[in-house]
């Protein structure tokens, strides 16, 4: 994505905590900016980096967070920056590795319409699909939403193909088939080709940060008083492969942690 700035054309000044960017600190790399822009694991990290930075910005900047965030602590941050009279938009991101290289990112924005109109036009050369989802918050929300949607998808998908491989069906037919029927989803289409059958479990989302949507998801659902047993389910998967699973585990792993569940039944049994 910085790459992208780049080719259009913008002067990028940039932290990152593994040693690539520009700058040695936050607020070093916060000098002089009219906009600056967050992609980390979490809204607490945000959080930490933007208060670093904010002594170097100046009163009317911007800052965009495209990082997957919980929507209350946006909306905090939102409140405390306004107070230095700095604006705050929410703006994760959809798409992958594969989609932030060549700038077709779908992107939901959360925040006041004039900063989204002053955004764009960095934006516009991150994604081709930029949605004004409300006020600030909810950006993330539908975020959360999503990838929780694509987290389960990626349980059904995962079970489906493992189910199939022992009633004896060729994996490879039963996925074309599939991915020419209603049953499709991103997971059939593309993580069981590219991530499952070629053993590579390298999509570069980890594990974690699926659960960490997928619990943002369900604090959202629990705040609102909405009963989400399907979403409570989905949570409980995903945590119980992230305590199966090595620390840092790509989120396509949970393929290793569902096909262990049977050979531990197995095991059992015997």
């Amino acid at each position: 994505m910085a790459a992208r700035l780049v080719q259009a054309g913008f002067a990028l000044r940039t932290f990152d905590k593994n040693g690539s960017g520009t700058h040695p600190t936050p607020r070093q790399a916060a000098e002089g900016a009219d906009i600056l822009i967050t992609m980390l694991p979490d809204g607490k990290v945000v959080g930490r980096v933007v208060r670093a930075a904010l002594p170097a910005l100046r009163r009317g900047s911007l800052v965009i967070d495209m990082s997957s965030s919980d929507p209350a602590d946006t909306r905090a941050l939102g409140a405390e920056l306004r107070r230095h009279g700095v604006s705050l938009i929410d703006a994760p991101v959809s798409g992958a590795k594969a989609k932030a290289k060549d700038g077709t990112l779908a992107i939901m924005v959360g925040g006041d319409a004039a900063a989204l109109k002053r955004a764009r036009p960095v934006l516009s050369k991150l994604g081709t699909e930029i949605f004004h989802t409300g006020k600030l918050g909810t950006g993330h929300a539908t975020k959360a939403l999503n990838n929780y949607l694509g987290a389960a998808g990626t349980i059904a998908g995962f079970e489906a193909l493992l189910v199939g491989k022992k009633f004896g069906l060729d994996p490879r037919v039963l996925v074309d088939v599939i991915n020419a029927s209603t049953g499709k989803n991103s997971t059939t289409e593309r993580k069981i080709p590219q991530q499952i059958f070629t053993g590579a479990f390298a999509s570069g989302f980890q594990l974690a940060l699926m659960k960490k949507d997928v619990g943002i998801a369900n604090a959202i659902a629990r705040k609102a008083g909405i009963e989400t047993p399907y979403l409570r389910n989905t949570l409980k998967i995903w945590r119980a492969a992230e305590r199966r699973l090595a620390a840092g585990a790509d989120h396509t792993e949970l393929y290793k942690y569902l096909a262990s569940l049977t050979r531990s039944r197995a095991s059992r049994r015997a």
